[in-house]
């Protein structure tokens, strides 16, 4: 099966791997590179958590281990691993497909933003020539 454009390549999960919080004890994980797949895949598309496919897992597995390990910091580890086996030659975030919440896309009718302090609404003040 080819692998998705978003998903871990065999070569970084080599460097990723290692550095992965391991508690062997308790109730077996799930895969971690199938979560962080799963993370990668609602991360990428701004989908809800509730929203990940079957395939990764259960969406609140990778809901909290995306949690857990921002507040243990795995994540700075993990980009800068990542980073360091390209060469820094690395492009994390392209802000194309970043996506708004639908709540913030839109502003009710009727309702009208006034300018911040200091900014005139004339077209002269955009550098534009008025209408003669």
């Amino acid at each position: 099966m080819k692998p998705r454009r978003y998903e871990i390549t065999d070569f970084e999960w080599s460097i990723i791997a290692p550095l992965l919080p391991n508690k062997p004890r308790g109730v077996a994980r799930v895969d971690d590179r199938r979560v962080l797949n799963g993370i990668f895949w609602r991360l990428r598309t701004g989908s809800p958590w509730a929203d990940i496919p079957e395939r990764y897992g259960p969406c609140t597995t990778c809901y909290n281990r995306f949690v857990r390990w921002r507040k243990a910091g795995v994540w700075d580890r993990l980009f800068a691993a990542v980073s360091r086996a390209y060469d820094g030659d690395l492009q994390m975030i392209d802000s194309s497909s970043i996506r708004v919440h639908q709540h913030a896309a839109n502003v009710k009718k009727g309702v009208r933003r006034k300018p911040s302090l200091g900014t005139s609404l004339l077209p002269d003040a955009w550098g534009a020539r008025a209408a003669d």
